[in-house]
């Protein structure tokens, strides 16, 4: 008997915060279980847009706080230590406001999110300072010891104060509060990992690799997160934490056709058993989607949709091919049609170019697979050949960051491009041959 069901409860398009939805990554969540255990190491975690990095660091956070399950349902619980490192942690989402170290760190002291924000693990009496004095006991006389609170003889914890003016310092007595204010009213543990998200889009990253480096401590670890393909893509001054990060980097590669395979299994179960996919129509998914688990998500949420408009249950090729439809015409993604749109700016001959860029063979020596590389003069004579006539004069808008950029020019490379988002140049080629079935 047919039931509605929400194409949610299987599938999403938001970041995984839930082991029980997270499936495969099984190489990463090793190396992960290695950096987490490690006192030192600083955490990176980097790749290309669309394959589940924010998901990978969520799951970090869920083992730093002492929940496993992702690593049982895995196989790998043998690997867990015995004594494992416990965590209270902080996650942030950087955006491109951020100027730099000094201004990130401000975000970080400054945020009160209830869930994930440094504020919330700070003793309440350290946030706002009324009176302090440099005490003399250690350190030569530059340590800093709390007087008053507020009130008039008030005393208050060492360490957990705001200074004023010095956004540093005050972000080190934060952090030196949280372990020991915390261990005496919860389960004990032995660090604070700082775990922040979209690190690629800070405005000047220069010194932020020295400041992480400078901030680490046995109380203190780092875990970083954003788009590139190593190390020095994500920190400019990479070299500054090469030795913390020797245990802690983590490359997240587009998901192998077996591991997208378990996100549909995974969907069934998390959908009780209302919904199937036919085994032909998910390895077709699998296909279409090049490894990127975001794209399989909106691809199964979709056949979702549309099985519910027809009455049915069974995600069989009918509704793949229906669902495939959608996105010839531009009808399934919105989000990625409009990034679509904005890039063709109405002009057949430019969505004709940009097609040509997309589905430029992965066999020929002028295309990188590694690094999605395309060359120009590779799509130039089949643009020709179909009454493209004016390439250089179409090319500029997809290059231009106001349209997107789609595509970043490679600076030691002549005439060699790459995709800013390889989930888009999948998008592109599926709006292209959404028709054809998978082969």
């Amino acid at each position: 008997m047919f039931r509605i069901v929400d194409p949610e409860i299987g599938f999403t398009s938001d970041v995984i915060r839930d082991p029980n939805r997270f499936v495969g990554r099984t190489e990463l969540i090793k190396d992960c279980i290695a950096a987490l255990n490690s006192t030192q190491s600083l955490i990176a975690i980097y790749g290309k847009r669309g394959v589940g990095k924010s998901s990978l660091l969520r799951q970090v956070q869920q083992m730093a706080a002492g929940n496993y399950s992702i690593v049982g349902n895995s196989g790998l619980a043998h690997l867990v230590p015995e004594k494992i490192r416990r965590y209270y942690t902080v996650y942030y989402s950087c955006d491109s406001i951020i100027d730099g170290a000094e201004d990130l760190v401000s975000r970080l002291c400054n945020d009160t999110d209830p869930e994930d924000g440094l504020l919330r693990l700070v003793p309440d009496r350290g946030k706002e300072l009324v009176e302090f004095s440099r005490g003399s006991e250690t350190g030569g006389g530059f340590d800093l010891k709390v007087l008053n609170w507020g009130r008039k003889e008030q005393a208050a914890d060492k360490y957990a104060s705001s200074v004023p003016n010095d956004i540093i310092q005050t972000f080190r007595n934060f952090t030196s509060s949280v372990v020991s204010a915390n261990n005496r009213t919860f389960s004990r543990r032995e660090s604070v990992l700082i775990l922040l998200d979209e690190f690629d889009v800070i405005k000047d990253k220069g010194g932020l690799g020295s400041l992480i480096k400078s901030l680490s401590s046995p109380t203190v670890k780092f875990g970083i997160c954003g788009i590139g393909s190593d190390i020095s893509a994500l920190v400019a001054d990479h070299k500054s934490v090469a030795r913390l990060v020797e245990q802690g980097a983590v490359h997240v590669k587009p998901m192998s056709s077996s591991e997208i395979i378990q996100i549909f299994r995974r969907a069934e179960e998390l959908f009780k058993g209302v919904v199937n996919f036919d085994d032909d129509v998910i390895m077709a998914i699998a296909s279409y989607s090049e490894g990127y688990p975001y794209l399989s998500q909106l691809m199964g949420k979709a056949c979702v949709t549309i099985a519910n408009e027809h009455g049915t249950n069974t995600i069989s090729r009918e509704i793949l091919t229906l669902m495939l439809d959608k996105i010839r015409t531009g009808q399934a993604f919105p989000s990625l049609e409009q990034a679509y749109q904005m890039a063709i700016g109405n002009s057949e001959d430019r969505a004709l170019l940009l097609t040509l860029l997309a589905e430029q063979s992965k066999d020929t020596t002028e295309y990188d697979a590694s690094a999605g590389l395309v060359a120009l003069k590779q799509s130039r004579s089949t643009a020709q050949e179909l009454g493209v006539e004016y390439i250089d004069q179409l090319l500029p808008r997809l290059i231009e960051e106001k349209y997107g950029p789609v595509l970043v020019k490679v600076p030691d490379g002549r005439g060699l491009y790459e995709f800013s988002d390889p989930v888009f140049r999948t998008y592109v080629k599926l709006r292209a041959v959404g028709h054809r079935p998978a082969a």
